[in-house]
């Protein structure tokens, strides 16, 4: 029973998807007499969390219930009150806790106030659905790095564009979809020069109802045409372009006057050090970064370490040809025991096309 109805909460968490960054998603349901009497989940940065609106939305009476919620609650004021007083004040008999909040503001301080009131508290149900859910907050209030998935889309070849750059499209109609609901999720999405100056992307989330991710566009010697269409878009969303301090001062200035933040950020033998430039993301609260870059972006990214998870689509196409791109370019490996390894391998399929997805070891 416990499941059944974290499961539900679990369901309710992922709404605020999109909407709650750098926050975790959360959901909570209120069970009285075996009944769902509330239901609730964080709905957007700054707003009320999920308890709170579970209990916004009971229909009776809650004294005497019992709460399912995926986070643990929490302790202390941040934008809002501890979520623990109001449990407390509300006479919730009992509550069941999907994970323990990672934020060390709470780190099972909440249950431990919970328990010191009187109120039973049981922890662990359906734990790592819970923590693959918020695997993003779990990096992002830790270590203040953005979560990066590099995902990328090929032929059973291995081609990301045939030998004459052409690259539209790949994979199918439900892989692209499934891709613009996870530019929805993130906080940023990041591509190299090169994927600019080929392919002139606008990088918005295409999604009904979804939010664009910040664009973030890595440029060592700042070569963006200013009239590409990321420079040009009409919304509210956030253009950085990451360069390096050789760059002139008056082409800074250009992007400057189109809206774009410039990050100067230190350079790794003439580009940008991708692990200096994720760092200043993170400070910018950038949790979590769609890295769909080029095969000369997405090498650089592995060899320093930024990639938490790969997504990597295979259509059943084959294009050939010697010249063609793939994924992954740079140097290489010199030896198969070199290799990046995946861990925690799952595979879904999208119509014709499959995702393999897995965690950098």
């Amino acid at each position: 029973m416990n499941e059944k109805y974290m499961k539900l909460a679990l369901e309710l968490a992922k709404k605020g998807e999109g909407r709650v960054n750098p926050n975790p998603l959360v959901g909570a349901v209120i069970v009285k007499d075996n009944k769902i009497i509330g239901e609730g989940y964080h709905g957007y940065y700054g707003g009320p969390h999920a308890e709170i609106n579970a209990f916004s939305s009971a229909k009776e009476n809650v004294e005497g219930s019992t709460m399912y919620v995926t986070l643990e609650p929490c302790c202390h004021y941040g934008k809002t009150p501890p979520c623990v007083n109001a449990i407390i004040k509300n006479n919730i008999k009992k509550v069941i806790v999907g994970m323990l909040d990672p934020n060390p503001r709470v780190a099972g301080k909440g249950v431990e106030i919970l328990r010191e009131h009187g109120i039973e508290v049981i922890t662990g149900v359906l734990e790592e659905e819970c923590k693959n859910l918020n695997e993003i907050f779990i990096k992002y209030i830790g270590t203040k790095l953005p979560f990066v998935i590099m995902k990328y889309a090929m032929t059973l070849d291995g081609k990301i564009a045939a030998f004459t750059g052409d690259s539209k499209w790949i994979t199918g109609e439900a892989a692209r979809k499934e891709v613009h609901k996870l530019r929805n999720k993130v906080s940023g999405i990041m591509v190299g020069i090169g994927t600019v100056l080929q392919d002139n992307p606008s990088l918005t989330c295409r999604m009904q109802g979804g939010i664009s991710p910040k664009r973030i566009i890595v440029d060592s010697n700042l070569r963006i045409p200013l009239n590409s269409s990321v420079l040009n878009i009409k919304d509210e969303t956030l253009t950085i372009v990451a360069t390096t301090k050789k760059v002139s001062e008056e082409n800074i200035q250009l992007l400057k006057d189109k809206g774009v933040e410039v990050l100067i950020v230190e350079d790794m033998d003439g580009r940008v050090n991708l692990q200096a430039l994720i760092k200043k993301l993170g400070e910018m609260g950038i949790d979590s970064i769609l890295l769909e870059g080029g095969s000369t972006l997405n090498y650089s990214a592995i060899e320093q370490g930024i990639v938490d998870k790969v997504q990597a689509y295979i259509a059943p196409k084959i294009i050939g040809g010697e010249s063609a791109k793939t994924p992954i370019g740079g140097e290489g490996k010199a030896l198969m025991s070199e290799s990046i390894i995946l861990q925690n391998v799952i595979f879904k399929t999208f119509d014709e096309d499959i995702l393999i997805e897995g965690y950098v070891k």
